[in-house]
């Protein structure tokens, strides 16, 4: 398996390690029964739990672009010594990521952000030349 796809999985199961942990700081803020209940009035969650939520869905955004990225430059064969240093980069920042949203490191979070935004940028970018 090429780098790149190997990273794809890897961010994937960083999605699952993202939704356990919202789970988990989450349990003193939801009502009981609330994920029995069709959802209809949400639960806004504050503090760490709120933090790991937001951390969770700009891993989703960004994850998006990465596997658009990483699934075009394998079946066009167009991978590289660069595109795996960039996929690898792209995986340490969004671990890395994780814990600085969580515990509102910034502005060193929003830094982490884009050091693992640009090489998805600089990936697709790759794919098209």
């Amino acid at each position: 398996m090429t780098a790149e796809l190997t990273v794809l999985v890897l961010a994937a199961l960083l999605q699952i390690v993202q939704m356990i942990l919202v789970s988990a700081l989450a349990r003193d803020q939801i009502p009981p029964g609330w994920h029995v209940s069709p959802r209809d009035e949400p639960v806004t969650l504050t503090g760490r739990a709120g933090r790991a939520e937001r951390a969770f869905a700009n891993h989703l955004e960004g994850l998006a672009l990465y596997a658009v990225a990483a699934v075009v430059l394998v079946l066009a064969d167009r991978t590289s010594g660069l595109t795996a240093l960039l996929a690898w980069t792209y995986l340490g920042a969004r671990v890395l990521y994780v814990p600085a949203y969580v515990l509102g490191l910034s502005p060193g979070r929003s830094l982490i952000w884009a050091v693992g935004f640009l090489p998805t940028l600089a990936l697709l970018v790759l794919a098209l030349v």
